[in-house]
């Protein structure tokens, strides 16, 4: 096996850490403290089309040893990736940090869950019953016509792009969900770094080649490449050997790349998250009942890590009449707090600009509150703002629906809660959908949660959209235009199944089918065997 190359500023193949990354050239580019705006050492240079070439076919060649590995052997390089991770934390962390200007703290438990995902999907490798084995025994007997052995599973896509989030440098990142998921599914990953956290990316990178070449994994089995602009993307998405995509940002970003996909000779998936507002639905009942603690919920969910989360409550409907105390509570924690410092100075301004044209741009929108201090110190920052508008304003203006990226939220006021399911229908796809109800609002929560399932990937009850658990269970999706494709995750056990296709196997003899159909079920899996679930050995 040879070493791991460092060709111009990209993390190619697998073996030793090499030290040679080449940091100048006419293009590249630094990463920038969005604390300071000062620039961030080393340069950062931008793949070549040579090494995008050289990159997708190592990827190319290691599907093949990648393909033919046993779950047990992925879940060992994953608990060993996140070993790397672990030992390597406190220089990640410090980074990740100087990049982002997040928190300590928050960097802290961004590579707990990291870590967590990783091992994660190492069990759901190990355990090997995701591959959904289904045997249907020959029927040699069987009238008019006999039926044949038949016997199916998912199988490994190939290379799988992934492209690092701005907002999550470690959990949607260089080692992030998509890259465990991939790994699991027995798919080698190209990673294009975010090039606002280049620094991050490169030692999560090398955590990864050093965790792959102590184990003896090809060459080509994981690779880092960057770029400050969109034509490494772009490359890397159309090249005729990369077989799937994986995007979590913008929903420009995402679409764009769901077009690059679609439109190659040979079209691949295109996994995009883009986000969405999160509608939430205060129902009367919950809104009689507590609404100060429905108002500082928000509150705290909204400006969350500045409003950056895909998650975010970015649009809230509440009832015209009802006590005194959401509003005061809402006005109260939003005018006491102080701008925010967001991920990058082009995120700030689009963020300004975003809440600029909402409250200007036309009227029916009113400002309820503003952080009444700035941070001068920070380059890029966002004031936190709360503005309102009725449900007839909202319901002639779509454009209210849209993500804003950043700490804001827009209440929308409603009359009677018989309009509630009806603007549901009329809801574009989101990620998530929050209800707030009380047993006085039985009569109309059957019918609002029989169009939401309808509308978001998850349904949150009584509680707010921030968070996102990574278990088995959780789905992160949903219709378009908050994701590409509604019927997958990209958080959870499930998100494996982006990078794998069912391969039918019809009367080929046992010695040569995966260990996974074997009549013996040498693995010990669940299977699907003649329509029922079992571990039995067909011998």
């Amino acid at each position: 096996m040879s070493g791991m190359r460092m060709t111009g500023a990209a993390v190619v193949g697998m073996g030793k850490p090499a030290t040679n990354i080449q940091r100048g050239g006419e293009s590249g580019f630094w990463a920038v403290n969005p604390m300071t705006g000062e620039k961030l050492e080393p340069k950062y240079g931008c793949a070549s089309g040579v090494e995008v070439a050289e990159t997708t076919t190592q990827a190319s060649e290691a599907a093949w040893t990648m393909a033919a590995s046993s779950g047990k052997m992925r879940a060992e390089l994953l608990r060993k990736i996140a070993e790397k991770l672990l030992s390597a934390q406190e220089a990640i962390v410090q980074r990740a940090h100087l990049e982002t200007g997040l928190p300590l703290a928050r960097l802290n438990g961004e590579m707990a869950r990291t870590v967590g995902q990783l091992q994660l999907f190492a069990d759901v490798a190990a355990e090997g019953s995701w591959v959904d084995a289904r045997i249907d025994t020959a029927q040699p007997e069987r009238t008019p016509m006999p039926r044949p052995a038949v016997r199916s599973m998912l199988r490994p896509l190939g290379p799988v792009v992934v492209f690092g989030a701005s907002n999550f440098p470690l959990a949607f990142s260089v080692a992030g969900g998509d890259t465990a998921a991939a790994l699991a599914a027995g798919c080698p990953v190209i990673v294009k770094a975010h090039p606002a956290h280049p620094g991050t990316s490169e030692l999560v990178g090398r955590a990864i080649c050093e965790a792959a070449s102590e184990l003896g994994w090809p060459e080509g089995t994981f690779a880092l490449l960057f770029d400050s602009g969109v034509d490494v993307g772009t490359a890397l998405v159309q090249h005729p050997l990369v077989q799937a995509v994986a995007f979590t940002g913008s929903t420009a970003g995402g679409q764009a790349l769901m077009k690059l996909a679609a439109s190659r000779p040979e079209p691949i998936p295109c996994f995009a998250e883009m986000g969405s507002s999160n509608p939430v639905f205060v129902l009367p009942g919950a809104m009689q009942a507590r609404a100060a603690a429905i108002a500082g919920g928000l509150a705290a969910s909204f400006t969350l890590g500045s409003g950056q989360f895909c998650t975010k409550p970015g649009v809230v409907f509440v009832p015209k009449s009802m006590p005194d105390g959401f509003w005061e509570t809402l006005r109260a924690t939003v005018g006491g707090m102080a701008s925010m410092g967001m991920l990058t100075a082009g995120i700030a301004a689009r963020y300004r600009q975003g809440v600029a044209a909402r409250k200007h741009g036309a009227h029916g929108v009113e400002t309820v509150a503003e952080a009444a201090r700035t941070v001068e110190s920070e380059v890029a920052a966002g004031a936190p703002t709360l503005m309102k508008t009725t449900l007839e304003h909202y319901l002639s203006t779509p454009e209210l629906e849209e993500e804003i990226f950043g700490p804001t939220m827009l209440v929308v006021e409603y009359a009677a809660a018989e309009d509630l399911a009806p603007v549901a229908q009329g809801l574009r796809g989101h990620l998530t959908a929050t209800m707030h109800a009380e047993e006085a609002d039985r009569e109309f929560v059957a019918r609002l949660l029989a169009v939401l399932v309808h509308r978001v990937g998850r349904v949150v009850w009584n509680s707010y959209p921030t968070g996102v658990e990574v278990c088995h269970a959780m789905v992160h999706g949903g219709p378009f235009p908050a994701t590409s494709d509604s019927r997958f995750t990209s958080v959870g056990a499930a998100s494996i199944l982006r990078f794998a296709r069912p391969v039918c196997f019809q009367d080929v003899p046992d010695e040569w089918l995966p260990k996974e159909l074997q009549s013996s079920n040498p693995l010990g899996m669940e299977r699907m065997v003649n329509g029922r679930r079992t571990r039995e050995s067909l011998e």
